[in-house]
């Protein structure tokens, strides 16, 4: 057996049939989505069929979800609120909400109005699940701080656990399609009826006036496919076999690498998701050999433009820098193999033996 191996995907998931299917056929419609003609209903037709599919998935109303260029724009929200006080973020949440953090206001007053809680559901890089804390009367108590408005990062959650956001009492909620086998470049805010949100991007009005700009029809309907698709496979126990594969793997590779850790093994974690790390040896240069093995691998978040780097995520969870800068990431999916998963333990425990060699 020859051929390259995808185990990458939470940085992105192949595009699923279903998606590909809907973008081919929504690239014959013509028309803008705003206009009023025949040709412009029939392309807002697409929109908001998928509009329906990606609200399905994720357990919301229809009119709660804004479309946008991915989970990155949607978390833009967080500076625009209007009259918010200010934004915390959870100390693991992706770089998109950790960078829009904003602590001062909040240290200074923290029983002010209007500060927000941002956090991700599942975290990319390790895999484990973050239940929000319980709301209170007053909202949301995060590190002493009082936060009256949720707004949750779902983007790897969804299609990999259940989700609803109606139930999850958040107020905002962030997705990319890509992630569930959708194309690049779209993705969703989900904004609870009422909550006034300002806009995104003024101009046209489009999306109700909250992220202006023609929508990417083609992008959008392969968004909604995919969501649809990856709701009915993890009803129907897809996700259960990602997760025996999952365990093989981690399985085959502590049976003989000893002193691996494996980031939330025992916890509540993604079913596709493997941390592993071995101390002393470069996760940089691990993604390099297993690329040349044949294996598609990543170590921390894709979202860095290319770069590797010692992750954030794990030195939050006080993990120290020789492990944090070890550490790989093994993310899988539905169409993944035990066969893929069996060579690449063989190709990782062949260059750890000889790595082991050349220490000794």
């Amino acid at each position: 057996m020859s051929g390259r191996v995808y185990l990458d995907w939470n940085a992105t998931a192949p595009l699923r049939p279903e998606a590909r299917a809907a973008m081919l056929a929504a690239l014959d419609a013509v028309g803008n989505p705003s206009s009023v003609h025949a040709e412009g209903r029939a392309a807002r037709a697409i929109v908001e069929r998928a509009r329906e599919q990606v609200a399905a998935a994720v357990g919301c109303r229809p009119a709660e979800v804004v479309f946008t260029s991915g989970a990155t724009e949607a978390a833009t929200v967080l500076s625009r609120l209007p009259g918010r006080g200010a934004v915390c973020v959870q100390e693991t949440a992706h770089d998109a909400l950790w960078a829009q953090r904003d602590p001062g206001p909040a240290e200074r007053d923290p029983a002010g109005p209007g500060h927000v809680l941002a956090m991700g559901l599942a975290n990319s890089e390790t895999g484990l699940l973050t239940e929000p804390p319980p709301r209170t009367e007053g909202g949301w108590i995060w590190e002493g701080v009082r936060c009256s408005l949720l707004l949750l990062d779902v983007t790897q959650a969804v299609g990999r656990v259940p989700f609803a956001f109606g139930w999850s009492g958040a107020d905002l909620a962030i997705l990319s399609a890509h992630k569930l086998g959708g194309p690049k470049g779209v993705g969703a805010l989900i904004v609870r009826d009422g909550l006034d949100i300002g806009s995104l991007a003024p101009g046209g009005g489009q999306e109700r006036g909250r992220r202006s700009g023609t929508e990417n029809v083609a992008g959008i309907a392969g968004f909604g496919a995919a969501a649809e698709a990856a709701v009915r496979d993890l009803a129907d126990g897809a996700m259960d076999r990602v997760a025996e594969l999952r365990n093989i793997l981690e399985n085959a590779l502590e049976a003989e690498a000893g002193g691996t850790i494996f980031v939330g093994k025992g916890g509540a974690r993604l079913p596709n998701t493997s941390c592993f790390a071995s101390p002393g040896w470069k996760g940089e240069t691990q993604v390099m050999q297993m690329d040349l093995a044949g294996f598609a691998i990543s170590a921390g978040s894709a979202c860095s433009s290319g770069r590797v780097r010692e992750s954030r995520v794990l030195r939050a969870m006080g993990h120290p820098a020789e492990v944090a800068g070890a550490a790989v990431r093994v993310s899988i999916g539905a169409t993944t193999g035990e066969a893929e998963i069996l060579r690449f333990a063989e190709a990782w425990l062949a260059a750890w033996r000889k790595r082991g060699s050349r220490a000794a």
